[in-house]
């Protein structure tokens, strides 16, 4: 990484974006502390307030959480905070329990043309498709189907995903070193059919949510499509406008 002062404004969008280029390379790892603002500053010839704007902004896209007295950490979705911010849906109650995500099925397949088109890969390429039910209380809510480039994720099996207690984002950031940093999704109302109906234990025409997630990671890389339905009985989906 240059450590020569950027050259065009705004200044610290440039540093920014150099301290995005050292997450990207792994230089601070998910859940590590970055350098002081002095110290990047030193490090970027940049002043200190403009190393704090840097780090401000990155810490409201949930990049970097500031932690009161310890310093400024790389977000990780190991951090219970970070549950809710991809799972946006919601008990009526209020209940913020933790849900039970439960694998019902991984293989292997090759790309076709709606995922080479939404994960940026070739048609044919291989691809890892996992299904699996997210539970709130056991009762299940989601089922999702859900679909990954292969040659990321070699070595996610069926048996990985059940030996696994976390969330999937956790999983995939521990074992393949991938953080999700953003998601755009597309929802609309569905009538459950049989598959569904079964899964989500409602009545087949049951209306649901159906939400339709491409995740990206560092550099705006695609790197998960996914296809959910979401029962929302006892359930209602958040979203927070700023």
């Amino acid at each position: 990484m240059s450590r020569e002062a950027p050259t065009f404004s705004p200044l610290y969008r440039q540093i920014k974006a150099l301290i995005l280029q050292a997450l990207e390379s792994g230089e601070w790892r998910p859940g590590q502390a970055i350098p002081s603002e002095q110290e990047l500053a030193a490090r970027f010839s940049v002043s200190q307030g403009t190393v704090r704007k840097a780090i401000d902004e990155m810490a409201a896209e949930n990049l970097l959480v500031r932690k009161q007295g310890k310093g400024t950490y790389v977000a990780s979705h190991n951090d219970p905070r970070a549950l809710f911010r991809f799972l946006r849906l919601v008990p009526i109650d209020g209940d913020l329990s933790h849900p039970q995500s439960v694998p019902l099925d991984c293989w292997r397949a090759k790309a076709g043309q709606e995922a080479s088109r939404m994960l940026g890969i070739e048609l044919g390429a291989p691809i890892i498709i996992v299904r699996r039910l997210l539970k709130f209380a056991t009762r299940p809510v989601v089922i999702d189907e859900i679909y990954l480039s292969g040659e990321i994720f070699h070595g996610l099996t069926s048996e990985v995903l059940q030996g696994w207690n976390g969330s999937l984002y956790s999983l995939f950031e521990t074992r393949f070193g991938l953080r999700m940093i953003r998601a755009q999704e597309r929802i609309r109302a569905v009538a459950a059919d049989r598959n569904a109906s079964e899964a989500l234990k409602v009545a087949e025409g049951t209306p649901l949510l159906s939400v339709e997630r491409v995740t990206y990671t560092y550099g705006d890389r695609p790197v998960e499509w996914r296809r959910g339905l979401y029962s929302t009985a006892e359930h209602f989906y958040l979203n927070e406008l700023n």
